[in-house]
């Protein structure tokens, strides 16, 4: 079957989607080889979902031009830990990527709703299955009964009222950063990519004014105060990793901050360590927030950040509001049934 990518939504659940749900969770683990004890997946039904929906459980859910395609179901495990579970694809729109984009929109949506891990079971039997979560981050946190269960330490969502306050929030992550640091950010055309570029260049002293520098694709602004430079980078006119190669970033980059829009997918060879930042647009926004209103979901990549508190980025953090994210892959690969 082919699957255009265009055709692809992922979308935060409801109880109107339980029946294309239940048909994506059926499907997929009916298609699996047999296991003992058998899994439950295929007792799930619409009364099921409304009582994990009624308990405060949520989904994400994909479609392909209008066909149910993917679910992830989403609990609340612990204080900050979020719980996974009837991962699946439907078998007729497998190894389109599907499953990865259900991931990170999943991992996003448990972000925004304030948890800090996620957590998952996996058959022992599925060493395909770990290996895919693997790829993913996801580390064996402890063994249970028929398998493991698989952890991962998420994004941290930093809700942004203003454009101000991105550029405020730019401002607190320059006292972070170092010399040789790469932050790669992403979201659609008015975000506020290049507001929290000039954020950071506000922090780190940056000459000139940081602007994005879509025509020259790259612009060096040096710090008035000692502090490293901004290398700032746009991606958005480039279609390979090869036509990055041609901007020689690697010779400038070891003693400045690379700050790349529209890197995903391009620039992560440039570095182990890494930022991963997406800023996504809110439409229902809260008291006091204006129409530039977003959250900011930063993604630590690496040694580098694992004991820095990017949490102390956030000054100020209003309840959450449940907001739709829709994604689409950057790229197929392969996935099986999860469970």
């Amino acid at each position: 079957m082919n699957v255009s990518v265009a055709d692809l939504v992922v979308s935060v659940a409801d109880l109107r989607d339980a029946d294309g749900m239940v048909e994506v969770i059926h499907a997929a683990f009916s298609a699996r080889p047999a296991l003992d004890p058998p899994a439950t997946a295929v007792d799930e039904t619409p009364d099921s979902l409304k009582t994990h929906f009624s308990a405060g459980g949520s989904a994400i859910y994909a479609t392909v031009a209008g066909r149910p395609a993917g679910v992830i179901l989403v609990s609340k495990a612990g204080r900050k830990l979020a719980r996974f579970s009837r991962v699946s694809v439907h078998p007729g729109f497998q190894r389109h990527g599907i499953a990865s984009a259900m991931v990170m929109a999943a991992e996003d949506h448990a972000a925004e709703l304030g948890f800090r891990r996620a957590e998952l079971f996996a058959r022992e039997e599925l060493a395909d299955l770990i290996s895919f979560w693997r790829r993913r981050g996801y580390g064996v946190d402890r063994s249970v009964p028929h398998g493991v269960m698989l952890a991962k330490i998420l994004p941290v969502a930093i809700p942004v009222p203003t454009a101000a306050d991105m550029q405020r929030l730019g401002n607190r992550l320059a006292g972070l950063l170092q010399p040789g640091d790469l932050i790669i950010a992403s979201g659609e055309l008015g975000a506020g990519k290049t507001t929290l570029a000039q954020g950071i260049g506000q922090g780190l002293d940056s000459a000139g004014p940081v602007i994005s520098p879509t025509f020259v694709l790259s612009r060096m602004h040096r710090s008035t105060s000692g502090r490293p430079g901004l290398l700032h980078v746009d991606a958005y006119r480039l279609s390979s990793a090869a036509e990055l190669d041609d901007l020689d970033l690697d010779a400038q980059a070891a003693d400045s901050i690379t700050f790349v829009e529209w890197g995903t997918g391009l620039v992560e060879g440039l570095a182990e360590d890494r930022l991963e930042i997406d800023i996504l647009a809110r439409s229902d926004g809260w008291p006091g927030w204006s129409a530039d209103g977003r959250t900011v979901l930063i993604r630590p990549v690496g040694r580098r950040w694992q004991h820095v508190d990017l949490e102390s980025l956030a000054q100020t953090r209003p309840e959450l509001v449940e907001e739709p994210l829709v994604r689409a892959p950057t790229g197929a690969d392969g996935e099986g049934q999860h469970g």
